[in-house]
Formats: C-alpha cells, sequence, structure tokens
C-alpha cells in the first residue's frame, strides 16, 4: 500500500513522478504526507537516504494552487549552496507539468543577479540562511505570504553556526504559518528550536539516530597514519571493478586537499575530484556533475558539502578520518545504500582515533567487522604536521608573564639616555610661575591675586 497512486496525486504532479523513475513511496513519505497535507507542525526525523526531501515536496506540492503573488508562499531553507541547487532543480522535475515559479538563492556569488530573479516572483524559494537574511533585510525578497516553512538538515545548519539568521527569519515570517522540520539527529539545540517554533508537532521517527541501515556493510581497519591511509586508499581503488563509485570523507579542507595531492603523480589522478568550502561554486558544482555522469570515479569531500547531497549508486563510502562525531558517521554511510540499493562502507581509523571509533560502536549498538591491513599496503613513516609529536618548550601565550633572567642582549641605558623629557624650558617656567596650566580662566585668577 506504498506505491503512489493511494497518494491520490494531481495527474501533472504523478506524470513528472513517474517519469523521474519512482514508484514506490520510502516509510518516510508514507508517514508524513497525511500529516503535512493536514496542515500540522510536523517534525521528521529519518535517516540520510531515505527520501526526506520527497516527503515534504510532494503533500506540498499537491496543495500549491496558482498564484500571480510574486512573494514566496512556500519557504524551504537549507544549509548549503549545493542542496539549494538541487532541491531547486528537484522541484522543477517535478512541477515540469505545472504553473509553479521556483528560485534558489544562496551565498558566494552576484547578489544583484538574485535580485533581478526575485523581482520577477516565485511560488518556491529555496535559501540558504545568510543570503535569504540578505535579500529579507533590504525587502527585496518579502516573507509576508509565506505560509509553509520547510527547514531542511537543520542540525547542519545549527552546527555552521546560522541559528542568529535563522532566528531573524523567524521574526520576518506570519505567525501563521506551517512549520516542517526534517532532520537525520534530534540534538538538544534542535529540541530547543522546535520548543521555540513550533506548535504541538506531529513526531515521526523513521530510523533512530545511530541505527545503521541494514543494506550497508561495514568494515574497519586500523592504519598507522595519513600516509599509509592514503596508500591504503590507492591499493582499494586500484580494483575499479568493485569501487566502481567511492565517496571518500575526510575530516577537514586541509586534509581533502593534502590527499587530493597524493593522487595527483598516479595513474588514477584523472579518476579524483575534490569538493570543500574553499573551492569556487562553479568548481564544486562542475565537479559534482562530473562525479555524478561517471566521469570522474572518486570524490573526495568533507562533512558539511556532502550532507544532503542525493548522490545515485554510491558502491563504497570511505571514511579516509575516523569523525569525531559519531552521529556524522552515519550521515556519511548514509550516502550509499540509500532507499533500497546495498552499499558498503569502511572505516580507517588510527591508534588515537579508535576512541572515535567505539563511540561510534557504541551509537550503533554494534562493532564494526575489523581486518588486517593487506600485506600489499606499504606503511609509511612520514607523518603530517598535526602527527607529529610536539617538541620543545610550550610557547608562553601570557604577555604578563615576564621573564625573572634577562637574556645577554639585554643592557643598562647610557646615563643620557635615562634623562626624562620634561618638555621645552617656556613650558617649565610658565608652570612655576602659575603652578597650573596656563588658561583663560587661571590667567583671570593669578591677576586678582597679584591686586
Amino acid at each position: 500500500m506504498n506505491a503512489f497512486e493511494n497518494f491520490n496525486l494531481t495527474t501533472p504532479l504523478y506524470n513528472a513522478v513517474t517519469e523521474m523513475g519512482f514508484s514506490h513511496a520510502t516509510p518516510i513519505q508514507v508517514e508524513t504526507y497525511s500529516l503535512i497535507r493536514s496542515g500540522r507542525d510536523v517534525v521528521g526525523i529519518a535517516q540520510t537516504g531515505t527520501g526526506k526531501t520527497l516527503a515534504y515536496l510532494l503533500p506540498l506540492l499537491r496543495e500549491i494552487k496558482f498564484s500571480k503573488e510574486l512573494n514566496p508562499r512556500i519557504l524551504i531553507v537549507v544549509p548549503t549552496r549545493e542542496l539549494v541547487i538541487q532541491i531547486a532543480d528537484y522541484i522543477k522535475e517535478l512541477t515540469k507539468y505545472m504553473n509553479v515559479r521556483t528560485l534558489g538563492i544562496y551565498g558566494g556569488v552576484n547578489i544583484n543577479t538574485q535580485k533581478k530573479a526575485a523581482i520577477q516572483g516565485m511560488d518556491i524559494l529555496v535559501a540558504t540562511p545568510g543570503r535569504l537574511f540578505d535579500l529579507a533585510v533590504t525587502r527585496i525578497i518579502q516573507l509576508k505570504s509565506v505560509s509553509k516553512l520547510i527547514i531542511d538538515e537543520v542540525d547542519v545548519m545549527l552546527d555552521l553556526g546560522f541559528r542568529p539568521q535563522i532566528q531573524q527569519i523567524f521574526e520576518m515570517l506570519p505567525e501563521r504559518r506551517q512549520n516542517i522540520m526534517f532532520s537525520a539527529t534530534m540534538t538538544d539545540e534542535v529540541h530547543e528550536l522546535i520548543d521555540t517554533i513550533f506548535v504541538t508537532p506531529a513526531r515521526v521517527s523513521i530510523a533512530v539516530s545511530g541505527t545503521p541501515l541494514e543494506n550497508i556493510e561495514q568494515s574497519c581497519f586500523e592504519v598507522p597514519n595519513f600516509y599509509t591511509k592514503a596508500n591504503f586508499l590507492r591499493f582499494l581503488l586500484l580494483h575499479k571493478h568493485i569501487f566502481k563509485k567511492v565517496l571518500v570523507f575526510v575530516g577537514n579542507k586541509a586534509s581533502a586537499d593534502r590527499l587530493f595531492e597524493t593522487f595527483e603523480e598516479t595513474s588514477l589522478a584523472h579518476e579524483i575530484c575534490v569538493i570543500h568550502a574553499n573551492k569556487s561554486q562553479n568548481y564544486r558544482i562542475r565537479s559534482l556533475e562530473d562525479f555524478e555522469r561517471g566521469r570522474f570515479r572518486v570524490l573526495i569531500a568533507t562533512d558539511v558539502m556532502a550532507r544532503g547531497l542525493d548522490l545515485d549508486r554510491i558502491s563504497h563510502v570511505i571514511n579516509f578520518d575516523t569523525p569525531h562525531f559519531p552521529e556524522n558517521y552515519m550521515h556519511r554511510i548514509g550516502r550509499t545504500g540509500r532507499a533500497t540499493e546495498h552499499g558498503k562502507a569502511i572505516l580507517f581509523f588510527t591508534e588515537k582515533e579508535k576512541p572515535w571509533k567505539e563511540a561510534i560502536e557504541a551509537l550503533m549498538q554494534m562493532e564494526i567487522p575489523e581486518f588486517e591491513l593487506p600485506e600489499e599496503v606499504e606503511v609509511e613513516s612520514r607523518l603530517t604536521p598535526e602527527e607529529r609529536p610536539e617538541t620543545g618548550e610550550t610557547k608562553n601565550y601570557n604577555r604578563n608573564e615576564r621573564k625573572e633572567e634577562k637574556n645577554p642582549a639585554f643592557h643598562e641605558k647610557k646615563e643620557k639616555n635615562k634623562k626624562v623629557n620634561l618638555g621645552g624650558s617656556y613650558k617649565r617656567e610658565i608652570a612655576q610661575k602659575y603652578k597650573k596650566p596656563k588658561t583663560k580662566g587661571d590667567k583671570i585668577q593669578n591677576n586678582r591675586r597679584k591686586k
């Protein structure tokens, strides 16, 4: 009973869904469809890759009517530019047979271009918090007509420090509106946000955070350091018939660039691309498109860049670094094994990263099967700057703490340099005569004393 025929979709919407290849609804879509159509506030918690985006788009598009209103009626707020582009394109495909105007806005591009597009009007606005606030505070985009607010990947937005902008956007919105929130995790900050803006929301939890998806095969390897990890990754990627489409997660931008550079002089260089926040918007979009089309077989990415992206047919997710927060591991492996597909996830961890691996296992309530590093993998002795042990004395950053012993470079001042500048002789004579600074009031008072 989970076929889309049972959703009573309009004919244009149903035809678009069918052409996009969707035949059956996922559990989160089934559970939330009627709730969202009813107009209630809804909080949906589901693992990445379970169809959350379609879960809120279908009921909203089922109810939307034609309007000449220039201001948005549906507002979707997401954390990254890539997610804005993806969702906006997704909506345009779903509404190809409908008269619905969609606009996506995000930072990092010319704001004047987006201002011109906004003036033309829209029904649905997809935006990142920062650029949305910039355009709303100048009234280029007015939010007075918003009746549906969707916050997608809210935990990521809070992690990125967008809470002030989100709160300010709430103040610009009409009080009477439907609030919809979707996330993969439920943190204390998310709970607090729900208590602030939601009115007795219906809560739908399909997969509790920490529950591994059953169709993902997991394994882990203890690897001593960064460059040995790079050698092991190269060893795996040479098996092209197995590792067909690989997403490699690293902890930060510096590690992403360093890993990418290790492949530049190898035979795999032309098969690998990298995305992170320091790359230009055009570079990131082009890299993602090339990865999706198969031009690149391997994508190296940081957590924020790949979060929420709908990447199809990922054969393997490789955790090059063990994430510090166990929930991030769940987001990572959720990139493969999406919906009903099968996938594989591999975790690399060092001795230092072992506690983080154990935290992941505690969250999942299971141990990740561990295997020995293949003998063919060369173990490197060289270390990255972050891996090198600290040597020498720790630098003292307390400026108020003075050294007890003077360095030999210090010496006493010469006698002539010990003199204090007392000002010119005229200034000293005036001070001696009048005892006070010579001002107009002082002169009158001194003259009276002489009389």
